[in-house]
């Protein structure tokens, strides 16, 4: 039997399209040659943003398109889209003054239909130097104060793809799609693909395939068939910093000053990033890493914005880079339209390239409609079909989420359920799951050994992997450190010490050899290797 729809690429625009078509009542399949997240859903700005600057460059419709699908988000998974306020500084030296600023913020708002999480404020340069003390005061003429929202892209993609399996849908990680199958016409009708892991191939069957691999793309369409490439990649690489070292209250808009890009320095827990670069990229997307010019480029930058933080290599603890897999288009990296477009090839292979993280519900829905158009060409949708409800459908964990947003609610449910575990663990469980952080913090009543740290004076807990191995389909220590806890981007050592523990932790659940385990944690000190190149490059 063929699935009606299969989604290649477990990203957040492909996790998106599997829950909608789900919830229509077809039959879909998501196949992933990695983890969920594994590619730009995971390496992103994480942030749901109605993306001020593109103001600038006159996509008004993306802007408001954006800025409505903000507030769904805001809706249905508040436990993962938080307000965050964003401070605009303006300097002598800067392309716009306060008054056209202003202008362009009451259309930001505007746009927004004034459903921001907070209209913008103007701040004189005597109340910028209380909001935020460290940043440069030198030639300061003011600055606007405006919101939008700070998410973790990993595990957005990843609870949505978790509704989608919830709703009906079937979901493959580490199935690699290394052929389409064809009929006798020379039409797609699924695809072959392999286990990451030594298995065999396999033949899945579908009336309609979706392409939703970003920078791999081209690659699909290619399959079989050479086209003509639709992707222009562009490199983004963000670098974390310890919080004490630039002490943020806000997120913070900064022009390089060298080519006046626009960069974020955001506060985040305990840390800081920086980001992001724009450069064009032609290697291999799994070998994607910053380099020191990229590091260093930021750096530069926060010299001039907070020149008494003195920022300099050695303070940085982790980065990340990731490609956007961008139309293409003549002009610079910085210029090329954040659109997304839906190419139907003459073999009926559906490609969505493009986009941004915060529009993927919009996308996803886009994209199952030329679907079900294809499908209804055949006869062979059923009918009649159910609403795909994704706009007012919580994710996992923001079912039962309190009405008035209150977080504290919710960890103090963590704590009667395992009065062990302490304030900071319940508000990291809490930030990390939603509601479903009681269903952790039970097992480590439950089970005492589990409530144990993965690294000494952290508050991520063991629970956290049998809770990532056993309901959120992680297969690998990467996985884990990674995409399901962010030790890799959070701790001092990027969680190295954690590894053998967590990969013993794997092997007793998921049954590995010896030589699995060893492998696992080799891996893992790889990709923390690969996130610490630039610094012999």
């Amino acid at each position: 039997m063929a699935f009606d729809l299969l989604v290649i690429g477990g990203g957040i625009v492909g996790a998106g399209a599997a829950r909608d078509a789900a919830m229509r009542g077809l039959s879909a399949c998501l196949v992933e040659q990695n983890d969920l997240a594994y590619g730009t859903s995971s390496r992103s700005s994480k942030l749901v943003h109605g993306g001020l600057r593109y103001l600038e460059q006159g996509e008004f419709s993306l802007v408001f398109e954006a800025v409505s699908e903000r507030r769904v988000l805001l809706e249905i998974a508040p436990h993962l889209v938080n307000p965050l306020g964003f401070i605009f500084p303006v300097y002598k030296d800067a392309k716009f003054g306060p008054f056209t600023l202003n202008i362009g913020m009451w259309l930001y708002d505007g746009l927004s239909l004034f459903r921001s999480p907070k209209i913008h404020k103007n701040l004189a340069p005597r109340e910028l130097a209380e909001e935020e003390p460290c940043l440069q005061r030198d030639g300061l003429r003011g600055a606007q104060l405006y919101y939008d929202c700070a998410t973790n892209d990993a595990r957005l993609t990843l609870e949505t793809a978790l509704d989608a399996q919830a709703h009906g849908a079937e979901v493959r990680t580490y199935t690699k799609v290394v052929g389409l199958l064809r009929d006798n016409n020379g039409r797609v009708r699924g695809v072959r693909a392999r286990g990451a892991h030594g298995d065999t191939d396999v033949e899945i069957e579908a009336r309609v395939v979706i392409n939703a691999t970003g920078p791999w793309s081209d690659d699909v369409r290619a399959m079989g068939d050479p086209r003509p490439k639709i992707l222009r990649t562009t490199k983004g690489i963000h670098i974390v910093v310890p919080r004490d070292r630039l002490p943020l209250r806000h997120a913070v808009v900064c022009s390089h000053p060298t080519d006046k890009r626009v960069l974020f320095a955001l506060p985040w827990g305990d840390r800081a990033y920086i980001g992001t670069t724009d450069t064009d990229y032609q290697g291999d997307p799994a070998d994607v890493a910053a380099t020191r010019d990229d590091v260093i480029y930021l750096l530069d930058c926060m010299g001039k914005y907070f020149p008494g933080a003195k920022l300099g290599p050695g303070d940085v603890i982790a980065t990340w880079a990731g490609l956007r897999p961008l139309i293409s288009s003549e002009g610079s990296a910085s210029s090329v339209s954040r659109e997304h477009e839906i190419l139907v090839d003459p073999d009926g292979l559906i490609t969505i390239a493009g986009g941004k993280l915060t529009t993927f519900r919009k996308m996803a829905a886009e994209v199952v409609d030329r679907a079900v158009a294809m499908l209804r060409l055949t006869g062979a949708v059923p009918t009649p079909l159910a609403e795909a409800y994704t706009a007012r459908q919580p994710l996992p964990g923001a079912v039962g989420w309190p009405e008035d947003d209150d977080a504290a609610r919710v960890e103090a449910l963590c704590r009667a359920a395992a009065p062990a575990i302490d304030d900071d663990t319940a508000e990291l469980l809490v930030a990390t799951y939603g509601t479903r952080a009681v269903d952790v913090a039970r097992r480590i009543q439950e089970r005492p050994e589990l409530g144990e740290a993965l690294v000494p004076g952290r508050p991520e807990r063991l629970a956290q992997v049998d809770f990532a191995v056993e309901k959120e389909l992680a297969q690998t220590v990467t996985d884990v450190l990674l995409r399901r806890t962010q030790l890799y981007y959070r701790d001092l050592d990027q969680g190295l010490g954690a590894a053998p523990r967590v990969a013993r932790r794997m092997a007793t659940l998921l049954d590995w050899t010896p030589e699995r385990e060893a492998a696992e944690i080799a891996a893992y000190e790889a990709e923390v290797a690969r996130s610490r190149a630039w610094k012999s490059g």
